[in-house]
């Protein structure tokens, strides 16, 4: 009907808004997850840094204690670099989730409405058919009952049976 239309139009732009939302979700979740597997990465670089430097004092090589202080020094420098950028994409990830939560509730409002909608629809038209059930059947024993009193009453306009009309006089002498 006419609510319907304009009903579900609303719901196919909010479906495709809540897909651009999950889309966007997911970019933010994954953009999230590189960036700590990096940390991770930054974190094992500044440990195998530290065992550089053990292994270089106890074998008394100091390329290796010195490559070791190194190594470490640039995962603290990766670490100290990823945990801003980490924590701003947290946010990120967590805005994004708001607002496809929000785009899916209003979606799902948006169904509701549009089945309540039918359902009122579907109720009305059982209504109207009904009704023209009712009518048809009432017209009809209306019909019956004005047919009998036809036949029946001729002082309600009827013609009693048995009443000869001069034209069926004029026709019996003809065969059939």
């Amino acid at each position: 009907m006419a609510v319907s239309r304009p009903l579900r139009r609303l719901l196919g732009v909010l479906e495709i808004e809540e897909e651009q939302c999950r889309v966007a979700l997911e970019s933010a979740l994954s953009e999230m997850i590189r960036l700590e597997r990096a940390l991770a990465g930054a974190t094992e670089r500044e440990r195998s840094g530290r065992r550089l430097v053990v292994e270089g004092a106890r074998s008394g090589d100091f390329t290796d204690r010195l490559a070791g202080l190194e190594e470490a020094r640039a995962g603290r420098r990766g670490a100290a670099f990823l945990t801003p950028q980490i924590a701003s994409a947290e946010r990120d990830a967590g805005r994004r989730r708001e607002e496809f939560l929000a785009k899916r509730v209003e979606r799902r409002q948006v169904e509701t409405l549009l089945q309540e909608a039918e359902a009122r629809d579907g109720i009305a038209a059982g209504r109207r058919s009904q009704q023209g059930l009712d009518d048809w059947y009432l017209n009809r024993q209306h019909r019956r009952e004005a047919a009998k009193e036809t036949s029946a009453s001729p002082a309600a306009g009827g013609v009693p049976k048995g009443t000869v009309f001069a034209a069926d006089e004029n026709l019996s002498k003809y065969p059939r």
